[in-house]
């Protein structure tokens, strides 16, 4: 299969699966309650633990304009879009899910609750690909320079 194709794939499936889940949260009354991860239905109207909530019906444009310009930074990289195709197609599906529930619901959809003795935020599956997306880039940043360099 070309390798393309295979993201753009690894790319849809992401998308569809955290809004298929957040759809379920919204309009089924999902939810789980257990002893060290939850499940339930919160809205963010910020960013990364509710920060610059204060800008909420800006964040979606203002989120648009950064892949915008990640878009246009990649056209002009190429190198970097070889390098880091995954990663890369990962913070898309990640990215774009999360700003598409801004448009549609005014906030991020968010649904997973750990609370293993102590109050962690609110997230959903598209902050955790984003996550993966950032430790794989750091992972090739780090490691993949030492084995050019051998």
């Amino acid at each position: 299969m070309n390798k393309t194709v295979l993201l753009f794939l690894i790319f849809l499936t992401i998308f569809i699966i955290d809004q298929a889940i957040k759809y379920a949260f919204v309009y089924n009354n999902w939810g789980y309650e257990g002893s060290c991860l939850s499940f339930q239905l919160a809205y963010n109207y910020g960013v990364a633990f509710s920060m610059f909530s204060f800008l909420k019906e800006y964040l979606k444009y203002i989120q648009l304009a950064l892949v915008f310009a990640g878009v246009i930074y990649l056209y002009f990289n190429k190198d970097v879009l070889k390098e880091y195709a995954l990663p890369i197609s990962l913070l898309f599906a990640g990215g774009l899910s999360n700003i598409l529930d801004r448009f549609t619901y005014e906030a991020v959809v968010d649904y997973i609750y750990w609370h293993c003795g102590f109050e962690f935020a609110i997230f959903n599956l598209a902050d955790m690909i984003i996550n993966l997306a950032v430790g794989i880039i750091i992972y090739k940043q780090i490691w993949g320079k030492n084995k050019e360099e051998a």
